[in-house]
C-alpha cells in the first residue's frame, strides 16, 4: 500500500487491515539511513565538507540507534545537521487521534489513548502527523524548568473537567512527552542547569517520568539529538557525567577545511534578493579574499579561538559586500556594478560583530583588528598572482614593480568608495607600468577582471609596504611610502 493510500485509514480496525507495521523512531531511522546509504542519497543536503568526516560517524550512529550529541564550535551546522534527519523519517505516521503525546495506535501511552481504544476498538480514529511535525527543539537556557521538558499539574484543567489532583489527566506534558515517536533536540546542553539535567537520566534510560508526585511509566520512544559548544562545555556549564554516559555518540563538527567549500557554504547561505543576485557581480577574486578573512581570523592571535569564528562571519560579510556595491551603483544610477578590492572594507562591520577579541585584541580595538584580518588575506593571497616582493628583495631579482613604485614618487591616487566605473577604470589606467604587470602575470584577463587584478596590485604593493596605502572614511589613498615618512616626519617635529 503506498503513502497516498495508507492516508485514507482513519480507524484503528483499518490500519491492522492494512497490514502497517509499528516500529520504534530508531529503527524508523536506521531502516531509511540503510535504504539511502544503498541508493547513493545525500544523508545532509546543504552540509558541505563534512562528507569524509562528520557525516560517516553520525551514519555509524543512527546504524547502532544511538542518541547523539553534536560537539563544536559556534557556526558549525550542528543544528542544520540535526534539523536534517527528519529526512530519515517515514513520511507519515498514524497516531490515535486527538492524543497530546503521538500515541501509537498500536501501544498506546497515555490515560486518554488508552480509554479511547478500549471504548472504541478498532472504531478508534486515528489521523496522520507528517514528519516535519516530529521535530521539537529546545534552546538550553538557565531559565527552562523541568516543568517545560516534562510536563506538571494544570489546576486550570482539573477544575475545567472536575478532576482532583491525584487524577492522571490533570497532567500537562512537557516538550520531551510531546515529542514522543519524534526527534528531540536540545541545543547547547551545557547551558542547562545540572539539577535540570537530572530530569533526563531516566528519560533516556528507563522512560520513566515523575510529575508533582506521578510516578508515571511512560516508555516514551524518542530520538535525542544534543548540541554543545566545546568552551561552554568546559567553562561557562558543563555536562553531568551520568548524563553524558547515556549520550551513546559524541560527534566532532568542524569548520571548513578549504577556502572552496568555505565559499560553496557562504553562497548558498547569503540571504540576497532577485535584484542584487542578477545585478552585482562578485569576481571570484573577492570571494577568496572574503573566505581567507575567516581563514585568517581563525588563526589570529588577537581573536579568542575556543570562542570560534562562525562560518555566519563570511555569509554576513558577503552580504555586506554585495550592499555596498548596490549602494554605489544606486549613488551612480548605474544598472549593474562589480565589486572592487576597496569593497572589503565595508566588510568590518560583520567581522567585528562576529568575533570574540582577547585582551590584547581589545587594546587594539575591534575595528583595527578587523581591517587587519583583511590586509592578511590581501597579503597573503597577492604571492600566488604576483612575484613575492620579499623575495625579489631578498634574491636581489628583476623587480617587476619599480615603474609603479617609481610613478607614486611623483603622483598619488585616491579611489573613492563611490566613484563611478569610468572613473575607478580611468584612475587605474592612468598609473604606469600597472597594466602591463597584470598583463603579464595574469594575461588573457576580460576588461572588467583586468582593472579588478590592478586595483589588487595597487593593495598588494600597499601591503608590502612599497607604496603607502591610507584607508580613509569615503576612500583608500595611494601614494609614494617614503615621501609620506618624511611628512610624517616634520609634523612630529613641528
Amino acid at each position: 500500500m503506498d503513502v497516498l493510500e495508507m492516508k485514507e485509514l482513519r480507524t484503528l480496525g483499518e490500519l491492522k487491515a492494512s497490514g502497517y507495521q509499528k516500529r520504534s523512531i530508531k529503527e524508523e531511522l536506521r531502516s531509511n539511513l540503510i535504504a539511502g546509504i544503498r541508493n547513493k542519497e545525500s544523508l545532509f543536503n546543504g552540509v558541505h565538507g563534512y562528507e569524509e568526516t562528520v557525516v560517516p560517524d553520525v551514519e555509524r550512529a543512527l546504524l547502532a540507534k544511538h542518541n547523539i550529541i553534536f560537539l563544536g564550535l559556534r557556526g558549525q551546522a550542528k543544528t542544520r545537521m540535526a534539523r536534517s534527519l527528519t529526512s530519515l523519517l517515514d513520511e507519515w505516521m498514524p497516531v490515535v487521534k486527538g492524543s497530546e503525546i503521538h500515541d501509537d495506535p498500536f501501544a498506546p501511552i497515555s490515560k486518554y489513548a488508552r480509554d479511547l481504544i478500549a471504548e472504541k476498538g478498532d472504531d478508534t480514529p486515528i489521523e496522520w502527523v507528517h514528519r516535519n511535525e516530529r521535530y521539537i527543539e529546545k534552546l538550553a537556557t538557565p531559565d527552562v524548568t523541568v516543568a517545560d521538558l516534562i510536563g506538571d499539574v494544570d489546576p486550570i484543567k482539573a477544575a475545567n473537567l472536575k478532576l482532583s489532583f491525584a487524577d492522571e489527566r490533570v497532567i500537562h506534558y512537557g516538550l520531551i512527552p510531546r515529542a514522543n515517536r519524534s526527534l528531540f533536540v536540545i541545543n547547547e546542553l551545557p547551558d542547562l542547569q545540572p539539577r535540570i539535567q537530572v530530569a533526563l537520566f531516566n528519560m533516556l534510560q528507563e522512560g520513566d517520568i515523575q510529575i508533582r508526585g506521578f510516578q508515571l511509566r511512560l516508555p516514551l520512544d524518542v530520538a535525542f539529538i544534543f548540541t554543545a559548544n566545546p568552551e561552554d562545555y568546559t567553562n561557562r556549564g558543563s555536562i553531568i557525567t551520568p548524563l553524558k554516559d547515556r549520550i551513546q555518540s559524541q560527534i566532532m563538527t568542524h569548520y571548513p577545511n578549504s577556502i572552496e567549500i568555505s565559499s560553496t557554504i557562504t553562497q548558498q547561505e547569503a540571504k540576497l534578493t532577485d535584484d542584487q543576485r542578477e545585478q552585482v557581480i562578485v569576481p571570484e577574486l573577492i570571494k577568496e579574499l572574503l573566505e581567507m578573512v575567516a581563514f585568517e581570523a581563525r588563526e589570529s592571535e588577537w581573536i579568542d579561538q575556543k570562542s570560534g569564528v562562525s562560518a555566519r562571519l563570511t555569509i554576513t560579510a558577503y552580504e555586506h559586500l554585495v550592499a555596498a556595491v548596490e549602494r554605489r551603483m544606486l549613488m551612480n544610477d548605474d544598472s549593474s556594478g562589480v565589486a572592487r578590492i576597496g569593497d572589503l572594507l565595508s566588510i568590518v562591520p560583520a567581522i567585528t560583530g562576529k568575533v570574540e577579541l582577547v585582551y590584547e585584541g581589545e587594546q587594539e580595538g575591534a575595528q583595527f583588528v578587523a581591517i587587519n584580518l583583511i590586509s592578511k588575506a590581501i597579503r597573503q593571497k597577492f604571492p600566488q598572482v604576483f612575484p613575492d616582493p620579499e623575495m625579489i628583495k631578498r634574491k636581489k631579482m628583476n623587480d617587476p614593480f619599480g615603474p609603479i613604485v617609481s610613478w607614486f614618487g611623483q603622483n598619488d591616487i585616491s579611489i573613492l568608495n563611490t566613484d563611478s566605473n569610468v572613473a575607478y577604470t580611468e584612475k587605474l589606467h592612468s598609473i604606469d607600468g600597472l597594466r602591463s604587470v597584470v598583463n603579464h602575470y595574469a594575461p588573457g584577463l576580460d576588461a572588467e577582471t583586468e582593472v579588478l587584478f590592478m586595483e589588487f596590485l595597487l593593495h598588494g604593493l600597499g601591503e608590502y609596504n612599497l607604496i603607502d596605502k591610507e584607508n580613509m572614511e569615503q576612500s583608500i589613498q595611494f601614494k609614494d611610502l617614503f615621501n609620506n615618512l618624511f611628512s610624517s616626519g616634520l609634523e612630529d617635529e613641528e
